[in-house]
């Protein structure tokens, strides 16, 4: 179906309401499905910065991105900066200089678990810069 949709127009995304997740288990299980739809536009398009982007309830936008190697960026918009501290509290990381965060990717599930309460949607990416061209420091 995401596929289907992604077909109609891939430069517009698909902005899906979120459902709070509860347990590891669920977190685990939209982990899987998130990462076999991002399979499927990355197959499909030559998507350089792909990711999911978490529209937050209060206000401002965090964009998720997993590198080659299993690790988690994070594009935490300045909106999106009073989230910062549950960020920090959840993946036990110390908030970063810049927006840019870089998480070991061991944490993602705690991550996505502690803003589940906060999330108000979500949408693929294919074009997010991440601002890769900043240096960040990984924690």
């Amino acid at each position: 179906m995401m596929h289907e949709e992604g077909e109609k127009n891939q430069d517009e995304p698909v902005e899906r309401p979120w459902i709070v997740l509860k347990t590891t288990y669920d977190v685990e299980a939209w982990i899987d499905h998130q990462n076999r739809a991002i399979q499927q536009l990355i197959n499909s398009s030559k998507a350089s910065g792909w990711g999911i982007c978490f529209s937050l309830g209060e206000g401002g936008d965090i964009f998720m991105h997993t590198t080659s190697e299993g690790d988690v960026l994070l594009d935490v918009t300045p909106e999106a900066e009073w989230v910062t501290p549950l960020i920090a509290a959840a993946t036990q990381v110390d908030v970063p200089a810049t927006q840019i965060w870089a998480l070991p990717g061991d944490r993602l599930t705690q991550l996505v678990l502690g803003l589940s309460s906060l999330i108000a949607s979500t949408r693929l990416v294919l074009d997010h810069s991440f601002n890769l061209k900043h240096k960040f420091k990984r924690h």
